[in-house]
Protein backbone atom coordinates (compact mmCIF):
# COMPACT_ATOMS: atom_id res chain seq x y z
CA UNK A 1 0.00 0.00 0.00
CA UNK A 2 2.80 2.41 0.93
CA UNK A 3 4.67 1.73 -2.32
CA UNK A 4 1.50 2.24 -4.33
CA UNK A 5 0.83 5.56 -2.60
CA UNK A 6 4.42 6.64 -3.27
CA UNK A 7 4.06 5.72 -6.94
CA UNK A 8 0.84 7.73 -7.19
CA UNK A 9 2.49 10.75 -5.59
CA UNK A 10 5.46 10.49 -7.96
CA UNK A 11 3.17 10.16 -10.98
CA UNK A 12 1.09 13.09 -9.79
CA UNK A 13 4.19 15.23 -9.27
CA UNK A 14 5.57 14.32 -12.68
CA UNK A 15 2.23 15.10 -14.35
CA UNK A 16 2.08 18.45 -12.55
CA UNK A 17 5.56 19.40 -13.77
CA UNK A 18 4.78 18.39 -17.35
CA UNK A 19 1.51 20.35 -17.42
CA UNK A 20 3.12 23.38 -15.76
CA UNK A 21 5.97 23.35 -18.27
CA UNK A 22 3.42 23.30 -21.09
CA UNK A 23 1.77 26.47 -19.73
CA UNK A 24 5.18 28.11 -19.22
CA UNK A 25 6.01 27.50 -22.88
CA UNK A 26 2.68 29.07 -23.81
CA UNK A 27 3.41 32.18 -21.74
CA UNK A 28 6.91 32.44 -23.25
CA UNK A 29 5.32 32.69 -26.69
CA UNK A 30 4.33 36.25 -25.70
CA UNK A 31 7.48 37.37 -23.90
CA UNK A 32 6.71 41.08 -23.86
CA UNK A 33 3.34 40.42 -22.25
CA UNK A 34 4.99 38.06 -19.76
CA UNK A 35 7.61 40.64 -18.76
CA UNK A 36 5.05 43.45 -18.44
CA UNK A 37 2.67 41.35 -16.32
CA UNK A 38 5.50 40.09 -14.11
CA UNK A 39 6.81 43.60 -13.49
CA UNK A 40 3.24 44.73 -12.89
CA UNK A 41 2.82 42.16 -10.13
CA UNK A 42 6.16 43.20 -8.64
CA UNK A 43 5.29 46.89 -8.43
CA UNK A 44 1.60 46.52 -7.54
CA UNK A 45 2.30 44.21 -4.60
CA UNK A 46 5.20 46.48 -3.65
CA UNK A 47 2.80 49.36 -3.10
CA UNK A 48 1.62 47.65 0.09
CA UNK A 49 5.06 47.93 1.63
CA UNK A 50 5.51 51.47 0.31
CA UNK A 51 2.38 52.39 2.28
CA UNK A 52 3.94 50.88 5.42
CA UNK A 53 7.15 52.87 4.87
CA UNK A 54 5.14 56.08 4.43
CA UNK A 55 3.24 55.33 7.64
CA UNK A 56 6.54 55.03 9.52
CA UNK A 57 7.40 58.58 8.52
CA UNK A 58 4.92 59.59 11.24
CA UNK A 59 5.37 56.81 13.81
CA UNK A 60 8.34 55.01 15.33
CA UNK A 61 6.62 51.68 15.93
CA UNK A 62 3.41 49.82 15.12
CA UNK A 63 2.12 47.45 17.76
CA UNK A 64 5.53 47.71 19.40
CA UNK A 65 7.36 46.58 16.24
CA UNK A 66 9.88 48.58 14.21
CA UNK A 67 9.85 48.99 10.43
CA UNK A 68 12.53 46.32 9.98
CA UNK A 69 10.57 43.87 12.14
CA UNK A 70 7.36 44.52 10.22
CA UNK A 71 9.35 44.17 7.01
CA UNK A 72 10.36 40.70 8.19
CA UNK A 73 6.74 39.78 8.90
CA UNK A 74 5.63 41.27 5.58
CA UNK A 75 8.33 39.56 3.54
CA UNK A 76 7.88 36.18 5.20
CA UNK A 77 4.12 36.11 4.75
CA UNK A 78 4.30 37.49 1.20
CA UNK A 79 6.93 34.93 0.17
CA UNK A 80 4.89 32.02 1.56
CA UNK A 81 1.72 33.20 -0.18
CA UNK A 82 3.62 33.89 -3.42
CA UNK A 83 5.08 30.37 -3.53
CA UNK A 84 1.68 28.81 -2.79
CA UNK A 85 -0.02 31.09 -5.30
CA UNK A 86 2.51 30.16 -7.98
CA UNK A 87 2.19 26.46 -7.24
CA UNK A 88 -1.61 26.14 -7.36
CA UNK A 89 -3.19 29.58 -7.28
CA UNK A 90 -5.35 28.83 -10.32
CA UNK A 91 -7.08 26.03 -8.44
CA UNK A 92 -9.42 28.76 -7.19
CA UNK A 93 -10.97 28.78 -10.70
CA UNK A 94 -12.34 25.29 -10.11
CA UNK A 95 -15.83 26.71 -9.65
CA UNK A 96 -15.78 28.07 -13.21
CA UNK A 97 -14.91 24.63 -14.58
CA UNK A 98 -17.65 23.01 -12.53
CA UNK A 99 -20.27 25.50 -13.78
CA UNK A 100 -19.15 25.19 -17.41
CA UNK A 101 -18.89 21.41 -17.29
CA UNK A 102 -15.24 21.39 -18.37
CA UNK A 103 -14.26 19.71 -15.11
CA UNK A 104 -15.72 16.52 -16.61
CA UNK A 105 -12.98 16.50 -19.25
CA UNK A 106 -10.34 16.58 -16.52
CA UNK A 107 -11.90 13.56 -14.83
CA UNK A 108 -11.64 11.29 -17.87
CA UNK A 109 -7.98 12.05 -18.63
CA UNK A 110 -5.38 9.47 -17.50
CA UNK A 111 -3.73 12.09 -15.28
CA UNK A 112 -4.26 12.63 -11.54
CA UNK A 113 -7.15 15.03 -11.10
CA UNK A 114 -5.51 17.12 -8.40
CA UNK A 115 -2.36 17.57 -10.48
CA UNK A 116 -4.47 18.83 -13.40
CA UNK A 117 -6.37 21.29 -11.21
CA UNK A 118 -3.17 22.65 -9.64
CA UNK A 119 -1.34 23.07 -12.96
CA UNK A 120 -4.33 24.47 -14.83
CA UNK A 121 -3.18 27.64 -16.64
CA UNK A 122 0.02 27.79 -14.58
CA UNK A 123 1.05 31.47 -14.35
CA UNK A 124 4.80 31.96 -14.16
CA UNK A 125 4.28 35.73 -14.02
CA UNK A 126 3.45 35.30 -10.34
CA UNK A 127 7.17 35.23 -9.67
CA UNK A 128 6.77 39.03 -9.58
CA UNK A 129 4.99 38.74 -6.22
CA UNK A 130 7.60 36.28 -4.96
CA UNK A 131 10.53 38.48 -6.00
CA UNK A 132 9.05 41.56 -4.33
CA UNK A 133 8.46 39.72 -1.04
CA UNK A 134 11.94 38.22 -1.22
CA UNK A 135 13.49 41.66 -1.62
CA UNK A 136 11.65 42.98 1.44
CA UNK A 137 12.57 39.90 3.48
CA UNK A 138 16.26 40.19 2.50
CA UNK A 139 16.30 43.90 3.35
CA UNK A 140 14.69 43.30 6.74
CA UNK A 141 17.22 40.59 7.62
CA UNK A 142 20.08 43.00 6.94
CA UNK A 143 18.34 45.81 8.84
CA UNK A 144 17.48 43.82 11.96
CA UNK A 145 19.84 44.23 14.88
CA UNK A 146 19.96 40.57 15.87
CA UNK A 147 22.50 37.96 16.84
CA UNK A 148 21.98 35.54 13.98
CA UNK A 149 22.61 32.25 15.73
CA UNK A 150 22.36 28.93 13.91
CA UNK A 151 18.85 28.40 15.35
CA UNK A 152 17.65 31.76 14.05
CA UNK A 153 19.16 31.17 10.60
CA UNK A 154 17.55 27.73 10.33
CA UNK A 155 14.22 29.15 11.45
CA UNK A 156 13.97 31.31 8.30
CA UNK A 157 13.67 28.41 5.78
CA UNK A 158 11.51 26.62 8.36
CA UNK A 159 9.14 29.62 8.31
CA UNK A 160 9.03 29.70 4.50
CA UNK A 161 8.44 25.96 4.13
CA UNK A 162 5.75 25.62 6.79
CA UNK A 163 4.03 28.87 5.83
CA UNK A 164 3.88 27.80 2.18
CA UNK A 165 2.40 24.41 3.13
CA UNK A 166 -0.26 26.13 5.25
CA UNK A 167 -1.27 28.39 2.38
CA UNK A 168 -1.27 25.41 -0.02
CA UNK A 169 -3.69 23.60 2.28
CA UNK A 170 -5.93 26.68 2.53
CA UNK A 171 -5.97 27.05 -1.26
CA UNK A 172 -7.00 23.39 -1.56
CA UNK A 173 -9.72 23.77 1.07
CA UNK A 174 -11.06 26.78 -0.81
CA UNK A 175 -11.13 24.82 -4.06
CA UNK A 176 -12.87 21.85 -2.44
CA UNK A 177 -15.46 24.22 -0.97
CA UNK A 178 -16.52 25.05 -4.53
CA UNK A 179 -17.78 21.52 -5.10
CA UNK A 180 -20.64 22.52 -2.80
CA UNK A 181 -21.06 26.18 -3.74
CA UNK A 182 -19.65 26.32 -7.36
CA UNK A 183 -18.93 30.01 -6.74
CA UNK A 184 -16.97 30.25 -3.52
CA UNK A 185 -13.68 31.64 -4.80
CA UNK A 186 -14.19 35.00 -3.08
CA UNK A 187 -14.88 33.30 0.24
CA UNK A 188 -11.69 31.26 -0.21
CA UNK A 189 -9.72 34.41 -1.04
CA UNK A 190 -10.68 35.85 2.34
CA UNK A 191 -8.53 33.15 3.95
CA UNK A 192 -5.65 33.11 1.43
CA UNK A 193 -5.00 36.68 0.28
CA UNK A 194 -6.88 38.01 3.30
CA UNK A 195 -4.79 35.84 5.60
CA UNK A 196 -1.66 37.20 3.97
CA UNK A 197 -2.82 40.79 4.54
CA UNK A 198 -3.50 40.11 8.21
CA UNK A 199 -0.15 38.43 8.86
CA UNK A 200 1.83 41.20 7.17
CA UNK A 201 1.42 43.19 10.38
CA UNK A 202 2.22 42.28 13.99
CA UNK A 203 -0.77 40.55 15.54
CA UNK A 204 -0.39 42.82 18.57
CA UNK A 205 -2.42 45.45 16.69
CA UNK A 206 -5.47 43.15 16.76
CA UNK A 207 -7.77 42.28 19.67
CA UNK A 208 -6.88 39.23 21.73
CA UNK A 209 -9.95 37.39 20.40
CA UNK A 210 -8.72 37.91 16.83
CA UNK A 211 -5.26 36.53 17.68
CA UNK A 212 -6.88 33.44 19.22
CA UNK A 213 -9.02 32.95 16.10
CA UNK A 214 -5.96 33.28 13.84
CA UNK A 215 -4.17 30.72 16.01
CA UNK A 216 -6.77 28.06 16.77
CA UNK A 217 -9.54 28.45 14.15
CA UNK A 218 -7.88 29.66 10.94
CA UNK A 219 -4.23 29.09 11.94
CA UNK A 220 -2.56 31.60 9.62
CA UNK A 221 -0.66 32.91 12.65
CA UNK A 222 1.63 29.90 12.18
CA UNK A 223 2.60 31.11 8.71
CA UNK A 224 5.02 33.72 10.03
CA UNK A 225 3.94 35.11 13.41
CA UNK A 226 5.03 32.38 15.80
CA UNK A 227 8.29 31.54 13.98
CA UNK A 228 9.03 35.28 13.82
CA UNK A 229 8.55 35.65 17.57
CA UNK A 230 11.44 33.22 18.04
CA UNK A 231 13.61 34.90 15.40
CA UNK A 232 12.93 38.43 16.69
CA UNK A 233 13.19 37.41 20.35
CA UNK A 234 9.69 38.68 21.12
CA UNK A 235 7.36 37.40 23.87
CA UNK A 236 4.03 35.86 22.94
CA UNK A 237 1.25 38.43 23.56
CA UNK A 238 -1.09 35.60 24.62
CA UNK A 239 1.47 34.17 27.02
CA UNK A 240 1.31 30.77 25.29
CA UNK A 241 4.10 28.19 25.79
CA UNK A 242 7.29 28.70 23.79
CA UNK A 243 6.55 25.41 22.01
CA UNK A 244 3.93 27.28 19.95
CA UNK A 245 6.78 28.93 18.08
CA UNK A 246 7.72 25.50 16.72
CA UNK A 247 4.19 24.19 16.12
CA UNK A 248 3.85 25.33 12.49
CA UNK A 249 4.42 21.77 11.13
CA UNK A 250 1.52 20.56 13.27
CA UNK A 251 -0.76 23.27 11.87
CA UNK A 252 0.39 22.45 8.32
CA UNK A 253 -0.21 18.72 8.86
CA UNK A 254 -3.70 19.20 10.31
CA UNK A 255 -4.71 21.61 7.55
CA UNK A 256 -3.19 19.30 4.93
CA UNK A 257 -5.20 16.33 6.18
CA UNK A 258 -8.38 18.40 6.26
CA UNK A 259 -7.67 19.64 2.72
CA UNK A 260 -7.09 16.10 1.43
CA UNK A 261 -10.30 14.89 3.06
CA UNK A 262 -12.30 17.84 1.71
CA UNK A 263 -10.90 17.35 -1.80
CA UNK A 264 -11.69 13.62 -1.87
CA UNK A 265 -15.19 14.25 -0.49
CA UNK A 266 -15.82 16.96 -3.07
CA UNK A 267 -14.68 14.83 -5.99
CA UNK A 268 -16.84 11.92 -4.84
CA UNK A 269 -19.82 14.24 -4.44
CA UNK A 270 -19.43 15.76 -7.91
CA UNK A 271 -22.21 14.72 -10.30
CA UNK A 272 -21.40 16.82 -13.35
CA UNK A 273 -23.49 19.75 -14.57
CA UNK A 274 -26.22 17.56 -15.98
CA UNK A 275 -25.81 19.07 -19.45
Amino acid sequence: MASRTAQQLLWGGRAYLILSWMWIRVSMSYRTSFVVLTLGQFFITGLDFVAIVIMFASVDALGGFSLAEIGFLYGGSGLCLGLADLTLGNIERLGNRIRMGTFDAMMVRPVPLYAQACADEFSLRRIGRITQALFVLAWSITALDLDWSVARVLMVPYLVLCGTLIFLAIFTLGAAFQFWTTDGSEAANAFTYGGNTVTQYPLTIYPTEAIKALTFIVPVAFVNWYPSLFILGRPDPLGLPAAMQFAAPVAALVLGLLAALAWRSGVRRYRSTGS
